[in-house]
Protein backbone atom coordinates (compact mmCIF):
# COMPACT_ATOMS: atom_id res chain seq x y z
CA UNK A 1 0.00 0.00 0.00
CA UNK A 2 2.88 2.35 0.73
CA UNK A 3 4.54 1.48 -2.38
CA UNK A 4 1.42 2.48 -4.16
CA UNK A 5 0.59 5.77 -2.20
CA UNK A 6 4.00 6.58 -3.10
CA UNK A 7 3.71 5.85 -6.80
CA UNK A 8 0.23 7.85 -7.04
CA UNK A 9 1.88 10.87 -5.45
CA UNK A 10 5.09 10.64 -7.30
CA UNK A 11 2.38 10.40 -10.84
CA UNK A 12 -0.06 13.59 -9.91
CA UNK A 13 3.58 15.32 -9.27
CA UNK A 14 4.64 14.85 -12.54
CA UNK A 15 1.31 15.61 -14.07
CA UNK A 16 1.23 18.98 -12.92
CA UNK A 17 4.94 19.71 -12.44
CA UNK A 18 7.07 17.17 -14.57
CA UNK A 19 10.55 18.64 -14.55
CA UNK A 20 10.50 19.82 -10.76
CA UNK A 21 9.39 16.19 -9.99
CA UNK A 22 12.14 14.89 -12.29
CA UNK A 23 14.42 17.21 -10.74
CA UNK A 24 13.70 16.27 -7.41
CA UNK A 25 13.76 13.15 -7.90
CA UNK A 26 17.03 12.56 -10.09
CA UNK A 27 19.12 14.78 -7.47
CA UNK A 28 18.36 12.57 -4.39
CA UNK A 29 19.29 9.63 -6.37
CA UNK A 30 22.42 10.81 -7.41
CA UNK A 31 23.07 12.11 -3.98
CA UNK A 32 22.28 8.67 -2.57
CA UNK A 33 24.90 6.99 -5.18
CA UNK A 34 27.39 8.91 -3.60
CA UNK A 35 26.48 8.92 0.44
CA UNK A 36 26.74 4.53 -1.05
CA UNK A 37 30.12 5.45 -2.41
CA UNK A 38 31.33 7.06 0.37
CA UNK A 39 30.25 4.63 3.03
CA UNK A 40 31.50 1.68 0.87
CA UNK A 41 34.47 3.26 0.79
CA UNK A 42 35.34 3.77 4.26
CA UNK A 43 33.80 0.23 5.33
CA UNK A 44 36.23 -1.02 2.78
CA UNK A 45 39.40 0.26 4.09
CA UNK A 46 41.81 -1.55 5.90
CA UNK A 47 41.89 -1.57 9.88
CA UNK A 48 45.18 0.09 9.73
CA UNK A 49 44.11 2.47 7.35
CA UNK A 50 42.49 6.30 8.55
CA UNK A 51 38.44 6.46 7.51
CA UNK A 52 38.00 9.08 5.75
CA UNK A 53 35.12 11.78 7.21
CA UNK A 54 32.16 12.02 5.11
CA UNK A 55 31.92 14.88 2.80
CA UNK A 56 28.22 16.33 2.42
CA UNK A 57 29.48 19.01 0.18
CA UNK A 58 30.67 16.23 -2.01
CA UNK A 59 26.91 14.70 -1.96
CA UNK A 60 25.67 17.89 -2.75
CA UNK A 61 27.87 18.04 -5.95
CA UNK A 62 26.06 15.27 -7.11
CA UNK A 63 22.66 16.21 -5.89
CA UNK A 64 22.86 19.23 -8.11
CA UNK A 65 24.07 17.13 -11.13
CA UNK A 66 21.38 15.09 -11.02
CA UNK A 67 18.83 17.83 -10.29
CA UNK A 68 20.62 19.33 -13.42
CA UNK A 69 20.45 17.28 -15.72
CA UNK A 70 16.92 14.98 -15.08
CA UNK A 71 14.50 17.34 -16.62
CA UNK A 72 16.74 17.00 -20.10
CA UNK A 73 16.45 14.00 -19.48
CA UNK A 74 12.90 13.83 -19.67
CA UNK A 75 12.90 15.38 -22.73
CA UNK A 76 15.35 13.10 -24.12
CA UNK A 77 12.81 9.97 -23.30
CA UNK A 78 9.76 12.36 -25.13
CA UNK A 79 11.98 13.06 -28.03
CA UNK A 80 12.76 8.81 -28.20
CA UNK A 81 9.36 8.31 -27.99
CA UNK A 82 8.25 10.67 -30.73
CA UNK A 83 11.35 9.10 -32.65
CA UNK A 84 10.65 5.53 -32.60
CA UNK A 85 7.27 4.35 -31.41
CA UNK A 86 7.05 0.89 -30.40
CA UNK A 87 3.81 0.01 -31.68
CA UNK A 88 1.14 1.32 -34.30
CA UNK A 89 -0.57 4.94 -33.55
CA UNK A 90 -3.29 3.17 -32.79
CA UNK A 91 -1.12 1.62 -29.41
CA UNK A 92 -2.29 -2.19 -30.63
CA UNK A 93 0.20 -4.72 -32.49
CA UNK A 94 3.37 -6.18 -31.59
CA UNK A 95 6.27 -4.44 -29.95
CA UNK A 96 8.72 -3.33 -32.96
CA UNK A 97 11.98 -5.05 -32.05
CA UNK A 98 13.62 -2.76 -34.63
CA UNK A 99 12.03 0.60 -32.97
CA UNK A 100 13.15 -0.42 -29.54
CA UNK A 101 16.74 -1.33 -30.84
CA UNK A 102 17.24 1.95 -32.52
CA UNK A 103 15.94 3.89 -28.86
CA UNK A 104 18.23 2.44 -27.23
CA UNK A 105 21.12 2.84 -29.99
CA UNK A 106 20.36 6.33 -30.32
CA UNK A 107 20.47 7.28 -26.34
CA UNK A 108 24.13 5.12 -26.37
CA UNK A 109 25.30 6.89 -29.57
CA UNK A 110 24.12 10.49 -28.40
CA UNK A 111 23.20 10.49 -25.08
CA UNK A 112 25.81 8.60 -22.89
CA UNK A 113 28.61 10.92 -24.30
CA UNK A 114 26.59 13.95 -23.69
CA UNK A 115 25.62 13.05 -20.27
CA UNK A 116 29.63 11.86 -19.67
CA UNK A 117 30.71 15.33 -21.06
CA UNK A 118 28.47 16.98 -18.74
CA UNK A 119 29.51 14.87 -15.43
CA UNK A 120 33.06 15.20 -15.94
CA UNK A 121 32.66 19.10 -16.96
CA UNK A 122 29.93 19.87 -14.31
CA UNK A 123 31.84 18.02 -11.25
CA UNK A 124 35.30 19.51 -11.94
CA UNK A 125 33.57 23.15 -11.94
CA UNK A 126 31.74 22.69 -8.94
CA UNK A 127 35.00 20.90 -7.13
CA UNK A 128 36.96 24.60 -8.57
CA UNK A 129 38.81 22.91 -10.45
CA UNK A 130 41.17 24.98 -13.69
CA UNK A 131 40.71 24.61 -17.35
CA UNK A 132 43.86 22.48 -17.35
CA UNK A 133 42.19 20.19 -14.81
CA UNK A 134 39.19 19.71 -16.04
CA UNK A 135 40.84 18.58 -19.55
CA UNK A 136 42.93 16.31 -17.28
CA UNK A 137 40.02 14.49 -16.01
CA UNK A 138 38.57 14.35 -19.34
CA UNK A 139 41.75 12.93 -20.42
CA UNK A 140 41.98 10.29 -17.60
CA UNK A 141 38.19 9.22 -17.45
CA UNK A 142 36.46 9.92 -20.73
CA UNK A 143 37.22 6.32 -22.60
CA UNK A 144 37.31 3.95 -19.29
CA UNK A 145 33.90 5.45 -17.98
CA UNK A 146 32.53 5.47 -21.21
CA UNK A 147 33.78 1.84 -22.66
CA UNK A 148 32.29 0.78 -18.75
CA UNK A 149 28.68 2.55 -19.90
CA UNK A 150 28.54 0.32 -22.90
CA UNK A 151 29.21 -2.44 -21.06
CA UNK A 152 26.22 -2.03 -18.80
CA UNK A 153 23.72 0.35 -20.11
CA UNK A 154 22.49 -0.87 -22.94
CA UNK A 155 20.33 -3.91 -21.30
CA UNK A 156 19.31 -1.85 -18.35
CA UNK A 157 17.72 0.74 -21.13
CA UNK A 158 16.39 -2.27 -23.29
CA UNK A 159 14.56 -3.02 -19.93
CA UNK A 160 13.59 0.81 -19.31
CA UNK A 161 12.21 1.62 -22.78
CA UNK A 162 10.42 -1.69 -23.21
CA UNK A 163 8.83 -1.90 -20.30
CA UNK A 164 8.44 1.38 -18.35
CA UNK A 165 5.86 3.93 -19.14
CA UNK A 166 7.47 7.34 -19.60
CA UNK A 167 6.87 9.07 -16.85
CA UNK A 168 8.97 6.27 -14.94
CA UNK A 169 11.83 6.20 -17.59
CA UNK A 170 14.05 8.39 -15.41
CA UNK A 171 13.02 7.22 -11.83
CA UNK A 172 13.95 3.98 -13.01
CA UNK A 173 17.02 4.98 -14.67
CA UNK A 174 17.73 6.98 -11.69
CA UNK A 175 17.27 3.78 -9.39
CA UNK A 176 19.62 1.65 -11.56
CA UNK A 177 22.29 5.02 -11.37
CA UNK A 178 22.75 4.36 -7.94
CA UNK A 179 24.89 1.63 -8.30
CA UNK A 180 26.48 3.39 -11.76
CA UNK A 181 26.76 6.90 -9.30
CA UNK A 182 28.44 4.95 -7.20
CA UNK A 183 31.12 3.90 -9.63
CA UNK A 184 31.21 7.84 -11.27
CA UNK A 185 31.96 9.03 -7.60
CA UNK A 186 34.51 6.52 -6.94
CA UNK A 187 36.44 7.35 -10.43
CA UNK A 188 35.81 11.10 -9.77
CA UNK A 189 37.11 10.82 -6.45
CA UNK A 190 40.07 9.26 -7.28
CA UNK A 191 40.49 11.46 -10.05
CA UNK A 192 40.30 14.30 -7.11
CA UNK A 193 43.08 12.76 -4.68
CA UNK A 194 45.14 12.79 -7.73
CA UNK A 195 45.03 15.75 -8.88
CA UNK A 196 44.92 17.38 -5.23
CA UNK A 197 48.21 15.89 -4.52
CA UNK A 198 49.87 16.49 -7.80
CA UNK A 199 48.85 20.45 -6.94
CA UNK A 200 50.19 20.26 -3.28
CA UNK A 201 53.29 18.48 -4.87
CA UNK A 202 53.76 21.51 -7.51
CA UNK A 203 53.35 23.53 -4.69
CA UNK A 204 56.24 22.29 -2.60
CA UNK A 205 58.79 21.73 -5.19
CA UNK A 206 57.35 25.63 -6.48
Amino acid sequence: MAALSIARAYQTSFDTRPHTTLAVTGGCFNALGDIVAQVSHNTLRKPHEERAPFDPVRTLRFFVFGASISPFLGRWNAFLERQFPLRALNGTGKVSLKALSKRVACDQIVMAPIGLVAFIGSMGILEGRTGKQIAKKYSDLFMPTMVTNWSVWPMVQVVNFRFMPLSYRVPFQSTCGVFWTLYLSTVNSREERKQDRDTAMRRTLG
